[in-house]
């Protein structure tokens, strides 16, 4: 039985940050608008991405900004239109609207001050429920009857009707918060065309050889320089039992999947060129990589990344030192990874992100195939995006919208 009515209603499903952005920018237009979610609450992965901080944005400039985000067949200027709406100045300010203040580190990340996800979340439930928005949760998104208005079916064997739609179930990472990924054979099922969901800003696996171990294990490789074929990452890495860890082979996630056979190679010490190197070790005639150790201040990590064979000659060694090839059996399983790629092809949606086979039905966040690293990218990204399709569901529900947020 269907418990509301249909006059200017839109439906959200997905309590993540982009479900929420649309919610908002809908419901601040006029537009009675429904959060549904599997869970018992909204925003576990906002919650647990806070736990790290809460990297909301970056500072890089416009353009800049735009060419973070990668994905086969994206539209052209899409990410400069989208970001030119709703960018880092309008999410900083977003916050402040809502009593956070934010800061930007030396990276330029930018953080809330207190550096912690819980004080945002509760302030924007707040603020979404003073503006009149309901939530429905552990209702499991399970059908979808083309409109208008739109059928919504869930597990919970309620059927809902809409004028809009703003579908926002997130990628294929975590999904203990909700975002598994599951939605995808219920747009395949309707002729949507989705490509598979893998894992993006993930570790990578590799064997490492017995005994390097117990030196490497749990230590950090920082400020090096890291490539993956012509694609270059500036950063730091973490060595784990399986592989690598780290925003530098986060950032290469992308060009090694699409190579052959995916491996990196590590320039150690990238601000000393290789005859620097050598220089330093001019007195040196054996115990190279031990004295390279002290010499080069190489990092416990490193010198046990180097000491996977013996070294007889130092411009070996420092050839090494500045391309140190390790290669990579494959990514870590796409439940662990921060985000996914894949997912909803471009070609399904038009200029607002409503799906082109169903009408009325919008598109937010990490469903849309699109990729991104870490850095603030990722929820600038679903805040963006989530702006432009509810101002699309507006449009397509018949509420008035003078875009003003």
């Amino acid at each position: 039985m269907n418990r509301h009515s249909t006059q200017h209603h839109i439906a959200v499903i997905g309590g993540g940050p982009a479900g929420l952005r649309a919610a908002e920018v809908a419901a601040s237009a006029g537009a009675r608008v429904t959060v549904f979610d599997a869970k018992l609450s909204v925003g576990r992965k906002f919650l647990i991405a806070g736990k790290g901080g809460l990297n909301l944005t970056h500072s890089d400039s416009p353009g800049q900004f735009a060419s973070r985000y990668t994905g086969p067949d994206q539209p052209v200027g899409f990410w400069d239109e989208v970001l030119s709406e709703f960018g880092p100045v309008e999410l900083r300010q977003w916050a402040a609207e809502l009593g956070i203040e934010t800061f930007q580190a030396s990276s330029g990340r930018v953080y809330p001050t207190a550096l912690k996800a819980a004080p945002l979340l509760r302030r924007w439930v707040e603020r979404l429920r003073a503006l009149g928005v309901g939530f429905e949760m552990n209702h499991r998104w399970t059908s979808l009857t083309p409109g208008p208005p739109c059928q919504l079916g869930f597990s919970s064997n309620l059927i809902v009707a809409a004028d809009a739609v703003v579908l926002a179930l997130g990628g294929a990472s975590w999904p203990h918060t909700g975002s598994d990924g599951s939605w995808t054979r219920i747009l395949e099922g309707l002729g949507i065309a989705v490509r598979p969901l893998v894992a993006a800003n993930c570790g990578w696996e590799c064997a490492w050889p017995a005994g390097m171990l117990d030196a490497a294990e749990g230590q950090p490789l920082k400020n090096v320089h890291v490539r993956a074929g012509d694609a270059l990452a500036v950063g730091e890495l973490l060595v784990t039992r399986y592989g690598l860890e780290g925003g530098a082979i986060y950032h290469l996630g992308s060009a090694l999947r699409g190579m052959p056979q995916p491996a990196i190679a590590i320039d150690f010490k990238p601000a000393h060129s290789h005859a620097q190197l050598v220089a330093k070790m001019q007195s040196v005639r054996r115990d190279f990589l031990n004295e390279a150790r002290v010499r080069w201040k190489l990092s416990a990590a490193a010198h046990a990344i180097l000491a996977r064979q013996s070294w007889a000659d130092v411009d070996a060694l420092a050839r090494e030192a500045k391309h140190c090839v390790i290669v990579l059996s494959g990514p870590r399983p796409v439940a662990e990874a921060i985000s996914s790629a894949g997912g909803i092809c471009w070609s399904e949606l038009d200029s607002n992100l409503m799906l082109r086979q169903l009408p009325g039905v919008f598109v937010a966040g990490e469903m849309i195939d699109w990729e991104a690293p870490t850095g603030g990218y990722l929820l600038q990204g679903c805040f963006a995006t989530a702006t432009r399709a509810a101002h699309g569901a507006l449009a397509s529900a018949g509420v008035s919208d003078s875009r003003p947020l």
